[in-house]
């Protein structure tokens, strides 16, 4: 009787689940830049230079979190983020405004109100931005 060699095919623990993030800013350099450096720590990053068009693919996309800035021409941030928990709920997506124009306290409640997270000023600093996502738990 032949016995085969009892090999295990496991390569060690599975991936953990990695976060999916849509980032929604006009400024196409701002898209790329945050796409290149949440790509770059691991995260799956879709990036949409209009609100209208990542608000169509919400659903299918199913982020962990927005990433959006707030002043952008047709839909604003504030807009966005109605829409999302409209569509979605109040708990997830997590998001995350982003806005250079938009820096006083009242915009910051403002955002808390429409139903953003956080809120980071523009230039946002990296270390920043990857500290909120390291918070959050992919669903």
């Amino acid at each position: 009787m032949m016995m085969a060699n009892a090999r295990s095919t496991s390569h060690g623990p599975p991936a953990p689940p990695r976060l999916r993030i849509v980032v929604i800013d006009d400024e196409p350099d701002s898209v790329i830049t945050l796409l290149a450096l949440l790509r770059s720590e691991g995260y799956d990053a879709e990036g949409f230079a209009t609100a209208k068009d990542a608000l169509k693919r919400l659903k299918e996309l199913n982020p962990d979190v927005v990433v959006c800035d707030i002043a952008m021409p047709l839909l604003n941030g504030w807009e966005v983020a109605r829409e999302v928990r409209n569509a979605m709920g109040p708990l997830r997506p997590k998001l995350i405004a982003l806005s250079g124009r938009y820096v006083q306290d009242a915009d910051n409640v403002l955002a808390e109100l429409t139903g953003f997270n956080h809120y980071l000023t523009k230039p946002c600093e990296p270390k920043a931005l990857l500290a909120l996502l390291s918070q959050v738990e992919p669903f």
